[in-house]
């Protein structure tokens, strides 16, 4: 199995993906005339101003749900492989992608509205199936995507969150040899805490796109705003390597490993 595994990354995460994601995220800032620098005014109050709908969800949830899927693990142990890989210079070209890659997220979005339907209910449903479908007419890789991110984001990538919740909890928690003995032993409190973080979830999806919007627009901003504190207690705490950090960015930056680590 590991074997398979290892086969499947190697074709999926290979330098012709990391290509196209570049290539992508650079046509499309040419051809929106850098949408990311001249918007920006414009989805900032959008944001602020936005009206919420009975059919759809206002544009601060909308961009809360949008942060949620990009804060967690991958802020932090994706960050980590990226420098370990990369070196330093990794976060340069982390910078760089996420520069294009917003341009290439706002021709994302353009399509999911454009494309977006009603259900029998009166709710907006759409996506990149929607637009798969609807603008290409390749229906087969529509159903295809829309599997395929069933069993990612239905069962990857919770179980990928939960487990680091889980890992994090049991190494603050059983400290000692006997810590975590009342509780049945550090397998068992993980088994709990997968439940807990699951049963929580269930209560959140379940409710609907709606439900989601709601949760989202009251923690997405402290998981933000915690974030950027965290960044800047970092900072502060080493304020006199800052200089030093930015230089090592820079001057490892232009390397395989680095671009490749990075991206």
């Amino acid at each position: 199995m590991e074997s398979i595994v290892e086969f499947v990354n190697g074709i999926i995460w290979s330098n012709a993906l990391i290509f196209m994601c570049l290539g992508a995220g650079l046509w499309f800032t040419l051809r929106t005339r850098f949408m990311q620098i001249r918007g920006f005014a414009e989805m900032c109050r959008l944001t602020v101003r936005g009206q919420k709908s009975d059919a759809g969800v206002s544009s601060f949830q909308a961009l809360a749900m949008s942060m949620a899927g990009r804060m967690g693990i991958g802020n932090i142990a994706g960050v980590a492989t990226a420098i370990a890989y990369g070196g330093p210079g990794a976060i340069f070209w982390m910078w760089v992608m996420g520069f294009l890659g917003a341009s290439t997220s706002y021709v994302e979005s353009t399509l999911a509205q454009i494309y977006k339907t009603k259900d029998a209910e009166g709710r907006y449903r759409g996506g990149p199936a929607y637009y798969i479908e609807k603008a290409m007419g390749l229906k087969w890789y529509a159903a295809t995507f829309a599997v395929a991110t069933v069993i990612a984001a239905g069962f990857l990538l919770p179980g990928v969150q939960a487990n680091a919740i889980a890992d994090s909890a049991v190494n603050v928690l059983c400290t000692g040899a006997d810590a975590c003995a009342s509780l049945g032993g550090a397998a068992s409190m993980k088994l709990w805490i997968g439940i807990a973080v699951a049963a929580l979830l269930g209560v959140i999806i379940f409710g609907g796109v709606k439900r989601i919007a709601s949760f989202a627009e009251v923690i997405v901003p402290f998981m933000a705003l915690g974030f950027i504190l965290m960044a800047i207690v970092v900072m502060m705490l080493n304020a006199s390597k800052v200089p030093t950090m930015f230089a090592d960015i820079f001057s490892s930056a232009f390397g395989a490993h680095a671009a490749f680590g990075g991206i």
